[in-house]
């Protein structure tokens, strides 16, 4: 019986596995079937793979037709495999050479004319397909600018089915990329615009030298989303295998611009409070998609009016904020995704928020209830905490500009170059990152500088892991400073960044 195969990619998370698709033509009634643990989108791919085939020039085989996707239990989801599958049947009645085929990636959804759409997770699943062994990929024309990010494989692209049976019988060539131009500077706010809050731009500038998480109270119109947002501007641009990190989750989550899709600045992500739970974290049925924060990967999650979003979605961030990553158990398997964001919270005093204090009309319990969705284990992984108070008058801040970003961000890269030399042997790359045993115990302080954290202790206003955390803003103050180590006035300032109230 004829038989011929083809390979495509499927998706668990961002890690792409290479599925291998088999095509056997057999006697009997004319039927399809499609066997490898299919979703409900793969199984109509033998109704569009049909119709395309048969409105490319190309004969459909009568008999059965068995499809096979291998590994057998693995989920396969999504219609990029529908130009694997047409490919394979074709060579399987001979109406094209299997020769091309041989070490050949294919990727896409075909439309019933035979014309090739885009699909997601191309980069991810040609990284897969490069360290499997495979030496070239076939991806429609609009993933050819994300698919030529990968390095070492041989990638062209094709806009219908006709173009790729036509380069199989080596009667024409196809779509080569395009050489890489230079991204357009990602358009950041500036941290000029923003009048006042001394206090609030310092911590926002530790907070970007050390990765720290950050607590923005205040009224409203004080500036806390707007020093938010000038957060990216401060933090390094990322790092080559960041940055192909980074695309990779945009591109499973269908996100990437078509003309530059290398993702090299930051990200800033900030979702509206009335988001829900499986859209912050992650999820869907089937296997779970890439959640809001794992969109902030390696960028800054910005949660505005944050005691509105309650206390299921914030807490659901407790563990994450602790392990870089979301695990996300579903019917049809476990998927893992990076999440290694830098949180910045911001909530009014109260919920009447009025621009003065002296003119709430809030009860002390109606506060203290405000305030609590905002809870202790949450807040005790927020390493800075800062009021923000109300303007009294902009006209006093006219005649010395603000600094700009560019100022700030030159001492954020300055110290986080001291922390990325101190901490290289171990693989990490800024402060907060450190392991608090590690700090105790390697690069432990002279115990005068840690008295004020042992006298906390022992009052019950600090955890142990509040005194983790604020070792390491100590060490990230120190870093902005120049100096060697922590001195007592660090590790001090440290506690009081902590110890400020929200309300």
């Amino acid at each position: 019986m004829p038989h011929a195969k083809t390979w495509s990619v499927a998706l668990l998370g961002i890690e792409g596995r290479v599925v291998e698709i088999e095509a056997d033509l057999g006697g009997g009634l004319s039927r399809v079937t499609l066997v490898g643990l299919p979703d409900a989108g793969l199984r109509e791919a033998k109704d569009r793979v049909r119709s395309a085939v048969r409105n490319s020039g190309q004969s459909w085989p009568d008999g059965k037709i068995t499809l096979a996707l291998s590994p057998a239990n693995l989920p396969k989801m999504g219609s990029g495999y529908d130009l694997g599958i047409a490919a394979a049947v074709l060579a399987a009645i001979g109406a094209v050479p299997a020769r091309k085929l041989l070490h050949t990636i294919l990727l896409g959804e075909l439309a019933l004319d035979g014309r090739i759409r885009p699909v997601r997770g191309v980069l991810p699943g040609l990284l897969a397909a490069k360290a499997a062994g495979h030496e070239r990929a076939v991806v429609p024309t609009e993933s050819l600018v994300e698919a030529a990010l990968v390095d070492g494989l041989e990638v062209s692209g094709v806009t219908r089915l006709a173009e790729l049976i036509a380069w199989l019988k080596d009667e024409a060539d196809l779509e080569l990329p395009a050489a890489p131009t230079a991204a357009a500077p990602a358009e950041v706010p500036d941290l000029a615009d923003v009048v006042g809050q001394p206090e609030a731009r310092w911590a926002l500038e530790v907070a970007a030298a050390g990765g720290h998480h950050l607590l923005l109270t205040g009224p409203p119109g004080v500036g806390k989303s707007m020093l938010a947002r000038r957060l990216p501007g401060l933090l390094p641009d990322l790092a080559p295998a960041e940055s192909l990190e980074v695309t990779a989750i945009h591109s499973v989550d269908g996100s990437l611009s078509k003309s530059s899709p290398l993702v090299t600045v930051p990200p800033f992500v900030a979702p509206h409070h009335s988001i829900s739970p499986p859209a912050l974290i992650g999820g869907g049925t089937g296997l779970a998609a890439p959640g809001a924060i794992s969109r902030a990967h390696r960028g800054v999650l910005f949660l505005d009016e944050a005691c509105e979003f309650g206390n299921q979605r914030l807490d659901s961030l407790r563990t994450v904020m602790e392990e870089g990553e979301v695990r996300i158990a579903r019917a049809k398997g476990v998927v893992c995704y990076p999440a290694q964001f830098q949180l910045v919270l911001a909530t009014n005093p109260c919920p009447c928020a009025p621009p003065r204090e002296t003119d709430c009309t809030c009860s002390v319990t109606t506060r203290r209830r405000y305030l609590s969705r905002l809870s202790g284990p949450l807040l005790d992984r927020v390493d800075l905490r800062v009021r923000l108070r109300p303007l009294t008058a902009i006209s006093a801040h006219q005649s010395t500009a603000p600094e700009p970003s560019s100022t700030v961000r030159a001492r954020v890269l300055a110290a986080r170059d001291r922390a990325k030399h101190r901490w290289h042997e171990h693989g990490w790359l800024s402060n907060t990152e450190v392991p608090g045993p590690v700090l105790r115990r390697d690069f432990a302080l002279p115990p005068p500088a840690t008295a004020v954290l042992d006298r906390a202790l022992d009052r019950g206003l600090l955890t142990a892991r509040g005194a983790d955390r604020c070792l390491r803003i100590a060490w990230t103050l120190a870093d902005l400073a120049a100096l060697p180590q922590p001195d007592t006035d660090h590790v001090t300032a440290a506690l009081d960044f902590r110890e400020r109230k929200t309300g």
